[in-house]
């Protein structure tokens, strides 16, 4: 088995942001979770899948939305406001995917729909991990 470049900068980029706190068993489950198909790219359709398994976890009272204690961490109460177009005070997962799309497109530049180990580790990619971790 090969392993790509983009793979092994992307797995590091991971670990550095996870910080050292995750073992290295995690840090792999963290690459899988955001590029399934082992590209070293993640696109669009990877992150919102992440962002929805996320999304059910976070959904403890299983409410079907998530609160600013729920989201805690992930957005800020202007961000909130912001991608809460009802003003209901939470976030369906149809929201929750709208907000993880625009961060998605404001990490990705090159408008190439892939976000590599580069782009991740920027100012927008990292806005767009607290959505997904």
């Amino acid at each position: 088995m090969m392993i790509s470049r983009r793979s092994v900068a992307l797995a590091l980029v991971l670990a550095v942001i996870s910080g050292p706190a995750l073992a290295a068993p995690a840090r792999s489950n963290v690459l899988k979770m955001l590029d399934p198909d082992n590209d070293g790219t993640v696109d669009l359709a990877e992150a919102k899948k992440a962002a929805a398994d996320l999304f059910a976890r976070l959904d403890p009272d299983h409410d079907g939305t998530l609160d600013a204690r729920e989201l805690r961490g992930r957005l800020s109460a202007k961000e909130l406001a912001a991608a809460d177009p009802d003003h209901d005070g939470t976030l369906t997962l149809d929201e929750y995917l709208a907000v993880v799309e625009k961060r998605f497109t404001a990490a990705d530049p090159d408008k190439d729909g892939t976000l590599d180990a580069k782009e991740l580790k920027s100012r927008g990619g990292q806005a767009l991990l607290r959505l997904l971790k």
